[in-house]
């Protein structure tokens, strides 16, 4: 697969309170779940919208559209990231209920490849094993 861009959606809500670092961080830095991804991939980062999610819509109409008209860069060659936040119990909050929604959505937009997961922090991965926090894997 010749990814060019990777999307990652974060929670409207967590984004009020985190700024996204730790994801772009790990992005950057080729760790988790961007480490197979090339160094020339463009990085873009944006918010689901808020509850339910259903403004993702027209965000990823946005993206398509100036993709589209900017770069030769196709809907096959992006890959669309749920953060961790959204798909995963952390200290931000439990999974999104509206997740599988959301995913729904990015695929009916004619985005195919999702991940469910960003970044997970040590202290979160050790919370999991521990039984602390839910496991959606």
């Amino acid at each position: 697969m010749n990814i060019k861009c990777v999307v990652i959606i974060q929670c409207d809500i967590v984004q009020r309170r985190c700024s996204g670092f730790a994801c772009t961080n790990a992005f950057y830095n080729k760790e988790g779940a961007f480490k197979d991804y090339d160094a020339a991939v463009r990085y873009i980062s944006f918010t689901c919208g808020g509850c339910s999610g259903k403004g993702i819509a027209a965000k990823l109409e946005h993206l398509s559209k100036k993709l589209n008209k900017k770069t030769d860069i196709t809907k096959d060659e992006v890959v669309v990231h749920l953060s961790s936040c959204m798909v995963h119990d952390n200290y931000h909050s439990n999974r999104c209920p509206h997740a599988d929604y959301i995913k729904s959505i990015i695929i009916k937009k004619g985005y195919k490849n999702v991940v469910e997961g960003s970044y997970i922090s040590a202290n979160a991965a050790r919370k999991r094993k521990e039984g602390i926090y839910d496991c959606y894997e």
